[in-house]
C-alpha cells in the first residue's frame, strides 16, 4: 500500500482500483494541535465507532465512501475531498456560544447548519454560502446536496443515539467525489468529529480530552458499547 496522506488522527493508503485504506491512529489533538496525546487503543475504538456508524448510514441509503472493514481501519472509495466542512448543531455549545452569545444547551429545531473552510493554517474559519460559491470551493447545487445528506444523516444518527441513551449535540461532516463523479459522505464519524452527551449532560466525546475531564479511551469505549447494544435490539 502506498501512503497518500497522513493527518492528525488517520493515515490514508492507496490500494488500487479507486480504493483506499483508512487507518486510525491513537493520536488525538485539540486547540489546533496545541494539545496532543496518543492514548493506547484510541485508534482502534475510533475506527470501530466510525465503521459501525458508516455501516448504519449506508444501510439506510446514505451515500458514503465506506466499503468494508479491515484491520485497524476500513476500506473506502478514493475521493477528492471538497474544502468545506458542514457542522450540524442540535444543541448550542462550543464555539457558537462564544461567537453569538447563545445560551448553552439551547435546542436547535430544526438543526442549525454552519459551514467552515477546511484549512488548518487558518484554523478552519466559519464561512457563508457567499464565500464558498465566490471562491469556487463548491457550487450552490453542491452545497444543497451536501446539506441534504448531512441533515438526513443527522436525523438517522440522532435516533440511533437516542436509543443508546445518548444525545447527539453536534456533528461535523466532510464530502468528496469518487472517480465516477458521485458525491459521498467521507472522512470519519466518531467522538472525534461530534459532540455526545449522556442523559445527565456528561460529555462522551473529544471534549473529555480538550478539558481534561476524563479518560478518552474509556469514554469512547462507553460510546461504542452503548451503540452496539442499541443496534443489537433492532
Amino acid at each position: 500500500m502506498r501512503l497518500l496522506y497522513e493527518g492528525k488522527s488517520k493515515r490514508i493508503y492507496d490500494v488500487g482500483d479507486g480504493r483506499v485504506f483508512v487507518e486510525f491512529k491513537d493520536d488525538i489533538t485539540a486547540f489546533n494541535a496545541e494539545k496532543k496525546a496518543s492514548p493506547e487503543g484510541k485508534g482502534r475504538i475510533t475506527y470501530e465507532i466510525s465503521r459501525l456508524l458508516f455501516e448504519y448510514l449506508k444501510s439506510r441509503g446514505i451515500p458514503t465512501h465506506y466499503l468494508e472493514p479491515g484491520e485497524g481501519g476500513f476500506y473506502a472509495k478514493r475521493v477528492r475531498i471538497l474544502p468545506v466542512e458542514l457542522v450540524v448543531r442540535n444543541v448550542a455549545t462550543g464555539s457558537i456560544v462564544k461567537r453569538l452569545g447563545v445560551e448553552k444547551g439551547r435546542e436547535f429545531s430544526p438543526p442549525l447548519v454552519e459551514y467552515f473552510y477546511k484549512d488548518d493554517a487558518l484554523g478552519d474559519p466559519l464561512v457563508c454560502e457567499g464565500h464558498i460559491t465566490y471562491f469556487g470551493w463548491a457550487s450552490r447545487e453542491e452545497l444543497e446536496r451536501m446539506r441534504d445528506i448531512a441533515l438526513r444523516s443527522t436525523e438517522l444518527l440522532k435516533e440511533l443515539f437516542s436509543r443508546a441513551g445518548l444525545r447527539l449535540v453536534d456533528i461535523k461532516y466532510e464530502f468528496g467525489y469518487d472517480d465516477e463523479g458521485n458525491l459521498l459522505l467521507a472522512d470519519e464519524i466518531s467522538p472525534d468529529t461530534c459532540r455526545i452527551w449522556d442523559s445527565e449532560g456528561r460529555s462522551l466525546d473529544k471534549d473529555v480530552f480538550r478539558k481534561g475531564t476524563g479518560d478518552v479511551v474509556k469514554t469512547y469505549e462507553e460510546v461504542l458499547r452503548r451503540l452496539r447494544e442499541a443496534l443489537s435490539r433492532e
